[in-house]
């Protein structure tokens, strides 16, 4: 039902304009007494609860960074079945990203194309609505990605990281470190292991004891993620999260003057399942099993969450598909999963 109503309706709209659209509707989900029909009809069963990270998920399946990125959302997207939701991502500073337009559907290929350049309220406006969070404790578990304020300066990132994490970590239940975002200039520059290692560790020390993951970009070669990955290990990180979307526009059935004409930005969805299978298989290769490794990317169904599963994932996010496949998408995965 919800596909056809997409292709013949919702298609129609701004992607961005309906984006907002849609998170009013979630928003509306999770107050009472919306919430407790929503939850009635879409909790995940007990038997799909996962424990780590120092917490028990209720799903492994969550939702990626970027889709609530002022974790306005967090109690409607938790009353739809996610496990999880990694909220953000958040700079220290507050900012409204890149010029609009600047996210692009290609339907063709169930993807998303963005460039909307880390376009939130900031670090303090998302603490306060964290801590107001925590007062209701909610029992879905939040995640928290940081990454860099785009006024900042490459060299002064650590600082601006930290200011990100000291506010908060506190509220988090874990910290994700945005080092592979294609739309914040420099920012994946910052994947260079010597780089990168003194960054984590001055993170990882303002961030308390809030378990701190690292986000890398598909795009890196596999020494270079194999690097990572040992790296995060040997820096005591808790986990790695496999990954962010792609600059790459290869194997893409939307026609090319569409996709060229979407420009610059990081490709999600689809067209990411068979790289974000290889890059996960990578990472659980090098690091030790109780090491959280979260796959991301090209996910839709419940068998492309199980696949991941069976590959070494501990968790499992999307973002991308909730767009094709709708509000019961979280409800579908968990179900999917328990059948199996």
């Amino acid at each position: 039902m919800y596909p056809l109503l997409f292709r013949a309706v919702l298609s129609r709209f701004d992607p961005e304009f309906a984006h907002h659209a849609g998170m009013a509707v979630i928003r509306v989900l999770g107050v009472p007494p919306f919430s407790w029909a929503t939850s009635a009809l879409t909790k995940p069963d007990p038997s799909l609860a996962v424990d780590a990270l120092g917490h028990t998920f209720r799903s492994p399946f969550g939702i990626a960074a970027g889709f609530d990125k002022n974790a306005v959302g967090v109690r409607g997207l938790a009353a739809l079945g996610f496990g999880h939701v990694e909220v953000g991502t958040v700079t220290a500073i507050p900012q409204e990203g890149n010029p609009k337009p600047r996210l692009f559907r290609l339907i063709a290929d169930r993807a998303v194309i963005n460039r909307m350049g880390f376009n939130n309220q900031g670090a303090d406006a998302v603490a306060r609505r964290l801590a107001k969070l925590r007062r209701g404790a909610p029992d879905t578990v939040i995640g928290v990605n940081i990454g860099k304020s785009r006024v900042v300066e490459v060299e002064n990132a650590t600082a601006d990281y930290m200011a990100s994490a000291t506010r908060l970590a506190p509220l988090a239940d874990y910290l994700a470190v945005n080092v592979s975002s294609p739309n914040t200039p420099g920012l994946r520059g910052l994947q260079a292991v010597d780089t990168l290692a003194p960054l984590l560790r001055a993170v990882k020390a303002a961030s308390g004891n809030t378990p701190l993951l690292v986000k890398i970009a598909p795009d890196l070669a596999d020494e270079e993620i194999i690097a990572i990955a040992q790296m995060a290990v040997a820096e005591g990180l808790a986990g790695i999260i496999t990954h962010n979307t792609t600059i790459s526009r290869d194997g893409l059935h939307t026609d090319a003057a569409t996709v060229e004409a979407a420009g610059a930005g990081g490709l999600s969805g689809a067209p990411l399942k068979a790289r974000s299978l290889e890059v996960l298989r990578l990472v659980r290769s090098v690091v030790p099993p109780e090491f959280c490794v979260i796959a991301v990317g090209g996910v839709e169904t419940a068998d492309d969450v199980r696949e991941r599963l069976d590959a070494g994932a501990t968790l499992v996010q999307g973002y991308t598909a909730f767009l094709y496949r709708g509000p019961f998408w979280g409800r579908e995965i968990n179900r999917g999963l328990r059948r199996r």
